[in-house]
């Protein structure tokens, strides 16, 4: 695992804004949607951003103890899906809840046309899919930029071999900042 490299636009250690909670996410290089109105335009070469050893990005991943989960964002991870796998695998096993980004829906990802998809599918919890859509664009949803995109509970989705969205309510309350949302090593933190 230590010499896999994954493309990356950078990553962010303690956000807020990429699902519940205090979240790390990677944001991967590379993206073939190319959505008009895309808040990560920067993200779309294939060619761009850096190379990083999954290794080292999983260290950073364990030493920030504050966190409650992962977000794969992008560009398209999973146009690296092969890369990212070892490293979802990894954030499992660690007990934290991994939540990936895709353009692709998950029927297109459940369908095994798009190279290990699938397999990097069955270690997310959750799945923000769909292409974003500037014509259905809303700045009143939930993690995520346009209506069509929908927030999926991705082990009931694969167990009904159908798009299930998610009833989670930490990642569908906009303003649930009480302590039955809030995890308890954040409110410890002083938040």
């Amino acid at each position: 695992m230590n010499d896999i490299k994954l493309r990356i636009a950078g990553t962010i250690s303690d956000s807020i804004v990429d699902g519940p909670g205090l979240r790390f996410t990677v944001f991967t290089q590379g993206c073939p949607h190319h959505c008009p109105g895309c808040h990560n335009v920067k993200t779309h070469d294939f060619n761009g951003g850096k190379e990083v050893a999954i290794s080292q990005l999983f260290e950073e991943i364990k030493q920030n103890k504050g966190i409650t989960g992962v977000t794969f964002s992008g560009g398209e991870p999973f146009s690296q899906a092969d890369k990212l796998l070892p490293l979802a695998k990894l954030i499992k096993e660690q007990g934290l809840e991994l939540a990936i980004y895709s353009g692709w829906t998950f029927e297109e990802l459940n369908s095994g046309l798009i190279k290990n998809s699938k397999e990097l599918l069955e270690c997310a919890d959750i799945l923000i899919d769909g292409r974003f859509d500037i014509k259905q664009r809303s700045l009143d949803l939930q993690f995520r930029g346009s209506k069509n995109q929908r927030i999926l509970d991705v082990k009931e989705s694969i167990k009904s071999n159908k798009a299930v969205n998610t009833t989670d309510k930490r990642w569908l309350c906009r303003d649930c900042l009480t302590d039955e949302f809030l995890p308890k090593n954040i409110r410890a933190m002083g938040f």
